[in-house]
């Protein structure tokens, strides 16, 4: 018999724990035996003395089986079920795009998705700003929508690992939100949750993403292959660049238009197009799809040129109670925003620096994200067109166009993105999209 306590204690004093503890101790959390500050204390103690991989990896285990866990065989499903997870940013449109990629390449995408966090956009958020999209189905129309569509992109049940929702409510008010072990279990206890067979790890560096620095995303990376590989996942990781937006739009109207400009090849921002078309091959080849890197570059560039992508979107929206073609639809679903101008560039130079999480900042406060959880969304609102870093820039030029409620918003947008925009006369470097990749 375990005492809460003295397993907090171990902890605290950097002692590893044993698989059945950590497993006592996220029952309590589920069912209520550990108390908040017990719960509290443990992720205060995990902060501070880290976990080894075959802690967290009984950590993640726990936490996922703490709910329902997802099984596909009844359906049964000609291809893997395979999925992507991203540590967020801004402009990050990537899963709406690679989810309907990936089936129309033969895998099946049952993708449980979140909500704005801070600065960062959510990719629910995205999808409710179209007219009738539901996050929630019922798991009956879930299943119908992965078999016949191969994606659907949804919100977590109640049910889908209840520990983690449980530890991340103390997390996010006990600062111990940015402790990579617990990081690693609360996204991969939901992702292993819906019983993939491989899973892909978009994670951001840069002024715009979770961790303060490469070194601290390349261990996030690490870690979180190893922890999955352990518990059975066939997974690997990219690195990306978050010093700039990723898509040209950010805003959650704006981000859905963008992406289907993107379906239909009406415009393909190259950044994004780069992000986007490298988890799908890394995802096709970790599942068999693909054998090598060639042709699983001849199955993306035919989903998108065949319009199979596109189609594979339009069918996840109408099943999920969005428009019939949303898609043939075009850009006339969405309403506009009252005030839409651009913000000039006030000298010539440069555009040498961002900080994405002072433009993210920006648009929740012109209403595009949340302050407080009851917030409601002004999906019309955000910024597009943005210049890319490194750009030459005359004085007058239109740098980002504005999309805001009233004049108001508008101007404290404004002034706020004038002091996270750097304009110099001589032309900085600009990090590559892609860092690194990582599978072991």
């Amino acid at each position: 018999m375990f005492l809460p306590q003295e397993l907090i204690r171990k902890k605290r004093d950097g002692e590893p724990l044993t698989p059945a503890a950590i497993q006592f101790l996220v029952d309590g959390m589920t069912n209520g035996r550990l108390v908040d500050s017990q719960v509290a204390a443990l992720a205060m103690a995990i902060y501070f003395r880290d976990m080894n991989i075959e802690e967290s990896t009984a950590l993640t285990c726990a936490m996922r089986d703490s709910g329902s866990v997802l099984n596909w065989q009844s359906l049964a499903l000609d291809g893997p079920v395979l999925d992507k997870h991203s540590t967020g940013g801004l402009g990050d449109v990537v899963s709406l795009i690679l989810g309907p990629i990936i089936a129309a390449c033969g895998g099946y995408v049952p993708m449980i998705s979140g909500r704005g966090l801070g600065h960062t956009g959510g990719t629910l958020d995205k999808l409710e700003s179209i007219a009738g999209y539901t996050v929630d189905p019922s798991s009956q129309v879930f299943e119908r929508t992965v078999r016949e569509a191969g994606v659907a992109i949804i919100g977590a049940s109640r049910e889908l690992a209840p520990a983690d929702k449980r530890l991340y409510s103390i997390r996010d008010v006990t600062a111990t939100v940015d402790s990579l072990p617990l990081i690693c279990a609360s996204i991969l206890s939901k992702k292993l949750a819906e019983g993939l067979d491989s899973l892909v790890i978009d994670i951001k560096v840069g002024s715009g993403s979770l961790m303060a620095n490469l070194d601290q995303s390349r261990d996030l990376a690490h870690r979180m292959v190893a922890v999955a590989r352990q518990a059975g996942c066939k997974t690997s990781a990219l690195l990306t660049d978050m010093n700039q937006p990723l898509a040209s739009s950010c805003g959650n109207a704006l981000e859905v238009m963008e992406v289907m400009d993107y379906l239909t090849g009406e415009c393909r921002n190259s950044r994004l197009h780069e992000v986007t078309t490298t988890l799908a091959q890394m995802m096709l080849i970790d599942s068999g799809i693909a054998e090598h890197a060639e042709q699983a570059q001849l199955k993306i560039a035919k989903a998108l040129s065949s319009g199979e992508a596109a189609e594979r979107f339009n069918k996840m929206v109408r099943m999920l109670g969005g428009p019939q073609d949303l898609l043939a639809q075009g850009k006339s679903h969405f309403n506009q925003a009252p005030v839409i101008a651009p913000l000039l560039a006030p000298q010539d130079g440069y555009l040498s620096q961002m900080d994405c999480r002072e433009i993210g900042l920006s648009v929740v406060a012109l209403g595009g994200g949340r302050s407080r959880p009851s917030q409601n969304i002004d999906y019309r609102v955000g910024l597009n067109r943005w210049w890319p870093l490194g750009e030459k820039i005359c004085k007058g030029d239109p740098l980002v166009m504005i999309h805001a409620a009233d004049q108001t918003s508008w101007q404290k947008a404004a002034q706020r993105l004038r002091e996270a925009i750097l304009i110099t006369d001589e032309k900085s470097s600009v990090p590559d999209v892609i860092y690194q990749q990582i599978n072991e």
